[in-house]
C-alpha cells in the first residue's frame, strides 16, 4: 500500500478546512453560498471569492494527486466551481434585459444586481433598494470564469450563453467612466450613497477585458463562434484612468 506524500496530508487537510467552511454550504440546487446560516442572500462578489478557494485547491489536488482519491477529490473540486459559476451565470442570464437597458442608459436601476437568493437564484430586493451597479463585481466573475475556462472546466454550454458573456463584456467594458458603488457598496466615500468611480472597479474591469479577450468560452472544443472580442482601446482607457 503506497503511503501518503507530505503534500497529499497537508492537501487532505486543507479539503476538510474548505469544506467545513465553504462547501457544505453550497446550495444543491443552485450551487450558490448564502450570507449565513440566517441569511440566504448570496452576494456575487462573496460567491466568487469563496469559489476561488476551491477552485485554488483543486488545482493543487491535479498537481499532486497521488491516488485515485485525489484526482477524484480534484474532480469534485472542479464540479463544484462550475456549479457556482454556472449558479452565478443563470441568475444574471435572467436579467439580460437589464444588461441591454444599461449598455444604453448607464443607469444604476439598470444594473444587473449584486445579491441574488442562495435557494431559489431569483432577485430578492428591488432595483432601487440597494446599490447593484458594481461593475468590480461583474468584472471578476468575467475574469474568473476566463480563469477557470483556461484551466480546463467547462462552464458555458452553448452559444445562447456565449452570446450573453459577450454581452457582460460590453455591460463593464465603460468602467472607466461608470461611477459606481464599489466592493464596499457604499458609493463615494461620504457614505451618502451616491455612486463615484472607483480604482477597484476599474482595475477589476482591466483585468476581465484583458483575461477574456479572444478566449474560447468552449476551450479545445470551440470555434468562432465560441470567440469572445474585446475592443482593445476599452482596456487601455481603463489603465489611463488607474494612471491619472
Amino acid at each position: 500500500m503506497r503511503s501518503r506524500s507530505n503534500s497529499g496530508v497537508r492537501l487532505d487537510y486543507y479539503h476538510r478546512i474548505v469544506h467545513k467552511t465553504i462547501l457544505r454550504h453550497q446550495n444543491p440546487v443552485t450551487g450558490l453560498l448564502p450570507a449565513s446560516s440566517d441569511n440566504s442572500h448570496a452576494w456575487v462578489r462573496d460567491n466568487l471569492y469563496s469559489v476561488i478557494a476551491v477552485w485554488g485547491l483543486s488545482m493543487a489536488y491535479k498537481k499532486n494527486a497521488d491516488l485515485d482519491e485525489d484526482r477524484a477529490k480534484t474532480y469534485e473540486l472542479e464540479q463544484s466551481c462550475v456549479k457556482l459559476m454556472r449558479g452565478l451565470l443563470t441568475s444574471m442570464i435572467q436579467q439580460k434585459e437589464k444588461v441591454e437597458k444599461f449598455k444604453r442608459s448607464q443607469s444604476c436601476k439598470d444594473a444587473l444586481h449584486a445579491k441574488y437568493c442562495s435557494k431559489t437564484g431569483q432577485t430578492v430586493v428591488g432595483d432601487n433598494e440597494w446599490g447593484h451597479l458594481q461593475v468590480d463585481a461583474t468584472s471578476l466573475y468575467l475574469l474568473m470564469l476566463a480563469q477557470m475556462t483556461a484551466s480546463g472546466l467547462q462552464i458555458v454550454f452553448n452559444l445562447d450563453e456565449v452570446a450573453f458573456i459577450q454581452n457582460l463584456v460590453f455591460y463593464i467594458e465603460s468602467a472607466y467612466c461608470i461611477p459606481d458603488y464599489g466592493i464596499w457598496e457604499r458609493g463615494d466615500k461620504t457614505n451618502h450613497g451616491l455612486p463615484e468611480l472607483n480604482a477597484s472597479s476599474i482595475g477589476l474591469a482591466k483585468a476581465a477585458l484583458e483575461a477574456m479577450n479572444e478566449l474560447d468560452l468552449f476551450g479545445a472544443r470551440g470555434g468562432p463562434a465560441s470567440v469572445i472580442h474585446v475592443l482593445a482601446d476599452e482596456a487601455q482607457k481603463c489603465q489611463a484612468v488607474l494612471q491619472f
